[in-house]
C-alpha cells in the first residue's frame, strides 16, 4: 500500500520543482525576475513553508565560497579599471595579423587569462576587442567570437579561481590550488588545441597565414600606478594559492589591500561586483539544503557513484539548470575525500558550458555583446562548434582523470 504524501511536503516539492524550472529558463513568464531573485524568493518561500528554519537556511550558505567569490570580483575589478586585461590582449595581438595566427593567439591568451582570473570578466573584455579587430582586419567575426567563448570556459577549467563552479568545488572538497591545477591543466591545454583545430576545420577562411593590412588598434587607457599595485597584489595572491594558503582568506586579504587606495572611488569598484551572482549563490545554497532534506536526489545517486555517470549527469544537468546550481546539487552526493569525483564534477560542469549558447554565463556575455554591436550569433552556429568540442573534451577528461 502506497504511503500518502503529506500535502505540505508535496507543496514544498512543487516549489522546488518550479524554482529549478525557472532557474533553467532564467526568468518567470510574465514577471520581471532573473535567476538571482528566483533563487532568493524560492528560499524565502521554503522558509515560510517550514521546510527550513531561518537559522538553518542561513547556516546552509557556505561563507568561504561567498567570501572567495566576492574577493576575486574585487581583484578583477581593479585589474579591469587599471587596464590590465585590455593591455594583455592588445599586446598579444600585435604579434600577428594573419587569420590563423589571430585565432591561435586569441584562444591561448583568453584561455591563459581565464585560468587565473574569473572567466566572465575575460568574456566581457575580449568580446568588444575581438569585434574591433575583426572589423579592422575585415574578417568574419563569428569564429573568433566562438574562440573566445570556448577559451574562457576551457581556460577556466585549469584552476580553482577560474570560474564560480570551481570555487565551489574548492570550498567543498579541500583540494589544494596546485593539486587541482596539476590534475586539470592538461585537459584545458588539450581542449584549447582541439578548439583551434575544430574552428580551422569548420571555417576554411581561417587557414590563411597571409597577414592582413595593419589594423587601427583600440586606444589603451592605463592607470599605471594602480596597474603596478594591482599586479603586485595579484602576484602575491597567486603565490599564496600555489603554496597552499587558505583560498578564501588569501583572496579576502588581497581584496582588502586593493580597497585601501587614493586612486579610484570605492563606489566604482563595488559597482563592478556582481552582487546578483552572490545573491544567486546564497539562494542556491538554501535550495540545495531543502533538496537534501526532501531526499529527491536518491534516484540519481547510483549514477553519480560511477565516474562516467557522474560526468554525464553533471554535463546534462549543467545545461538544464546551469552549472552552478548543478554543482550545488551534485556535491551533496560526493564524499569529501573523493578527489576523483570532485575533479569530474568541476570538469563536467565547466566543459558542459561549451555545449550550447546558454551553457555558461561567459557564453551569454559574449553573445549579448556581439548582438549589441550588430553581430547576432545563432544557436545553430554555436552548436555545430560546441557539441563536438564538449563531447571530445569530456571524453578526454574521463580518460585522463579516471583511466590514467
Amino acid at each position: 500500500m502506497t504511503t500518502p504524501v503529506d500535502p505540505l511536503t508535496l507543496t514544498q516539492g512543487l516549489v522546488l520543482a518550479f524554482s529549478y524550472l525557472s532557474l533553467a529558463l532564467g526568468y518567470v513568464p510574465g514577471l520581471r525576475m532573473n535567476r538571482a531573485t528566483i533563487a532568493l524568493v524560492s528560499a524565502a518561500v521554503l522558509v515560510a513553508l517550514g521546510r527550513l528554519p531561518l537559522d538553518a537556511a542561513w547556516a546552509a550558505i557556505d561563507a568561504d565560497t561567498i567570501v572567495f567569490l566576492l574577493s576575486m570580483m574585487v581583484v578583477n575589478a581593479y585589474l579591469s579599471y587599471a587596464g590590465f586585461f585590455q593591455l594583455a590582449l592588445v599586446q598579444l595581438l600585435r604579434l600577428t595579423r594573419s587569420p590563423l595566427g589571430l585565432l591561435v593567439l586569441l584562444t591561448l591568451a583568453t584561455g591563459a587569462l581565464s585560468a587565473v582570473f574569473l572567466n566572465d570578466t575575460l568574456a566581457l573584455v575580449s568580446t568588444p576587442l575581438t569585434l574591433q579587430l575583426t572589423r579592422a582586419l575585415k574578417l568574419n567575426p563569428v569564429p573568433y567570437l566562438l574562440a573566445i567563448a570556448g577559451a574562457t570556459n576551457l581556460g577556466s577549467l585549469a584552476t580553482l579561481s577560474g570560474n564560480p563552479q570551481n570555487i565551489l568545488v574548492g570550498s567543498f572538497s579541500g583540494i589544494g590550488y596546485l593539486a587541482f591545477a596539476q590534475a586539470l591543466l592538461p585537459v584545458a591545454l588539450v581542449g584549447l588545441v582541439l578548439q583551434v583545430g575544430l574552428l580551422w576545420w569548420l571555417y576554411p577562411e581561417l587557414r590563411s597565414l597571409v597577414p592582413c593590412p595593419p589594423p587601427q588598434l583600440p586606444r589603451l587607457r592605463l592607470h599605471r600606478p594602480l596597474l603596478v599595485k594591482t599586479l603586485v597584489v595579484s602576484t602575491l595572491l597567486l603565490a599564496a594559492f600555489v603554496v597552499g594558503l587558505p583560498l578564501a582568506e588569501s583572496a579576502f586579504l588581497a581584496a582588502a589591500a586593493l580597497l585601501v587606495t587614493r586612486r579610484i572611488k570605492p563606489q566604482r569598484v563595488l559597482a563592478a561586483v556582481d552582487w546578483s551572482l552572490l545573491v544567486l549563490f546564497s539562494g542556491l545554497f538554501v535550495l540545495t539544503e531543502a533538496v537534501q532534506s526532501l531526499q529527491v536526489l536518491d534516484r540519481v545517486a547510483p549514477w553519480v557513484a560511477h565516474p562516467a555517470g557522474l560526468l554525464a549527469v553533471t554535463a546534462v544537468l549543467s545545461n538544464l539548470i546551469s552549472n552552478v546550481p548543478a554543482v550545488l546539487l551534485i556535491q551533496t552526493l560526493i564524499a569529501p575525500g573523493d578527489t576523483q569525483g570532485w575533479l569530474l564534477l568541476a570538469a563536467g560542469s565547466t566543459l558542459a558550458g561549451n555545449l550550447t549558447l546558454f551553457g555558461s554565463v561567459a557564453n551569454l556575455i559574449m553573445v549579448e555583446g556581439a548582438a549589441a554591436e550588430g553581430y547576432p550569433l545563432t544557436f545553430g552556429q554555436h552548436l555545430r562548434f560546441g557539441l563536438p568540442l564538449t563531447l571530445l573534451t569530456l571524453a578526454i577528461t574521463y580518460v585522463w582523470v579516471v583511466l590514467l
